[in-house]
């Protein structure tokens, strides 16, 4: 049976890490209309933000690691000036509340509750891959276990991650569980298809990844963390693996797994939760060399949107979008993910208990919907 979760493990795309399907939406970035809106509008929506979520104004920053940052890893590197228009951002990740809204307006259902189609998964594995028993051909989603003793390789995830049938957005912690008294918590395991989704029937869409970066550092400059450079302040600051990983968990933070919205404090933009507690959704895909691409150019890039295509030596089969803000799980010894910079590629058809999202707007979008 082991062997057998790991081959569904394998075959689901979840040895890249939580991810989904983009649904006919090129490169997840919502189109916005031409049309001018009036500066008065602008400047009365602008000060008079929509409920749960904030104005960040636009500026340039400096995208990537900072120089002293002793964890950055090569794809975060070299930093890059980028200029970002001002937009709307959720104060908090969406919750199980505001997506249960959404699911009772639309009888919408997320990618973790559809039946499994295999000639279609086929299309995104290496040819040849053995077709998992139709006992565990089933849906579901990606489920964090502890391991019982130390793992000496932190490359291979399917010691610590299951594939949990009957797990979704309703049932985050098996599928006996429920969001019942976790309604302020952040949803997960929805994938990309499921973000845009949401997006669509609220009138919002997901971040770039240099609008989220740029949020999260929140004004500060050539910082680490959101909140500066001491290391020391992360329990007090975000939800992470504090501890030996995966195998034990000091709670030094308050939690073990996800922690409700606005449990730590916010940063300069009054953003919650831009480290640690869930990865969130960009749009870019994600481009192991991109930020080598954009330091080549002259002067800040205006509002870049990501790679025109993925690109992921490692995981060549799979289309990857970025992911930001770490999670959870994420500890010095494996990825320390909550550093402002940090970034991965998720695959874009599965689903992860630490993986949810928040939204954006623009002023134009928000007078047009």
């Amino acid at each position: 049976m082991k062997d057998r979760l790991i081959v569904m493990v394998s075959c689901i795309g979840l040895l890249v890490l939580f991810g989904c399907k983009d649904q006919k939406v090129g490169s997840g970035t919502d189109s916005v209309k031409n049309s001018s809106i009036q500066i008065e509008d602008k400047d009365s929506l602008v000060n008079n933000p929509p409920k749960g979520m904030v104005w960040i104004p636009s500026g340039t920053f400096l995208q990537g690691a900072v120089p002293h940052d002793q964890m950055a890893m090569a794809h975060e590197k070299p930093q890059h000036p980028v200029q970002v228009d001002g937009f709307f951002m959720d104060i908090t990740e969406v919750t199980n509340a505001q997506f249960s809204k959404f699911v009772e307006a639309t009888g919408y259902v997320t990618v973790a509750e559809r039946e499994i189609d295999w000639e279609e998964m086929k299309k995104q594995i290496p040819e040849g891959t053995p077709k998992p028993h139709d006992s565990i051909l089933k849906p579901g989603s990606l489920l964090f276990k502890k391991t019982k003793s130390s793992v000496p390789n932190l490359y291979d995830f399917s010691q610590w991650w299951q594939w949990s049938i009957g797990t979704n957005w309703r049932h985050p912690v098996g599928p006996d569980s429920t969001i019942e008294g976790k309604e302020n918590y952040p949803v997960v395991h929805v994938a990309f298809e499921d973000a845009q989704a949401y997006c669509k029937w609220a009138g919002r869409r997901l971040p770039t990844e240099a609008e989220w970066e740029y949020a999260a550092r929140g004004n500060k400059e050539n910082t680490t963390f959101f909140w500066g450079n001491d290391r020391g302040e992360l329990s007090k600051k975000a939800n992470s693996w504090e501890g030996e990983f995966p195998v034990s968990n000091t709670l030094e933070d308050g939690f073990e797994r996800a922690a409700p919205v606005r449990t730590y404090p916010p940063n300069g933009f009054g953003l919650y939760d831009m480290a640690g507690n869930v990865w969130e959704f960009t749009t870019d895909w994600y481009h192991l060399n991109y930020y080598k691409t954009l330091a080549e150019k002259k002067g800040a890039v205006n509002n870049p949107k990501g790679a025109a295509k993925a690109y992921n030596p490692n995981n060549p089969y799979i289309q990857e979008k970025v992911i930001k803000g770490g999670s959870f799980l994420c500890s010095d010894s494996y990825c320390a993910s909550y550093r402002v910079s940090a970034r991965m590629g998720t695959s874009m058809d599965s689903s992860a208990e630490h993986v949810g999202f928040r939204t954006v707007a623009t002023p134009q979008m928000l007078s047009e919907h």
